[in-house]
């Protein structure tokens, strides 16, 4: 794969990575084709200047959020399945029929006793996915440094900056912000590269 091929694939993946967020029913599949392509232009980049590290590291940070991902879903809805079982709802019926939810006093059974360790555990995923986002924002970070050096495009390194800093900040709105400015940054940062 030729530089500029990269370059484009780069520029146009994480083009479509901005754009996501405000195209409603399209969002994941178009926000899937932007990751892909970007992780192919780091491949590209990778072979041309000779350093692995460029889409090694990016690869596991990617990785590494999607297992935080997964498991934090997964704790969700196992929590959210034995609360619903331990009020005494019948998930199958309630699947197949969900007006049995709404003929249930929920004031009744909505206890602390009750809803704590479900809470606990909502709030534990979400710990763990914090965890894990700005474990893998630091991987990315550290390739897209790597690659800040090799292509000589200074915005490479800041965007890496700023996506561990909005990670970090994710516990707070402001990250979710700073993670699309990071993902703005990106794309200049493909479209900057000199072939």
């Amino acid at each position: 794969m030729t530089l500029e091929t990269s370059k484009i694939l780069g520029g146009v993946g994480a083009l479509l990575m901005v754009i996501t967020p405000f195209l409603g029913t399209y969002t994941g599949v178009l926000g899937l084709i932007g990751l892909i392509l970007v992780m192919i232009s780091l491949k590209g980049l990778a072979d041309h200047y000779g350093e692995s590290g460029i889409f090694n590291n990016a690869l596991y940070g990617i990785i590494i959020a999607i297992i935080g991902g997964v498991i934090s879903v997964a704790v969700v809805v196992m929590a959210a399945v034995d609360f619903l079982s331990a009020v005494g709802i019948d998930i199958s019926k309630a699947w197949n029929d969900p007006t049995i939810l709404s003929s249930i006093n929920w004031q009744e059974l909505l206890t602390w006793d009750i809803v704590s360790p479900y809470i606990a555990a909502v709030i534990g995923s979400l710990v763990a996915l914090f965890i894990f986002v700005v474990i893998a924002s630091i991987f990315l970070r550290r390739s897209l440094t790597i690659l800040s050096e090799k292509t000589g495009v200074g915005l490479f390194g800041t965007t890496g900056l700023l996506m561990l800093i909005g990670a970090i900040l994710t516990i707070i709105a402001i990250g979710f912000i700073l993670l699309w400015i990071s993902l703005v940054l990106l794309t200049l940062s493909f479209f900057s590269i000199k072939t």
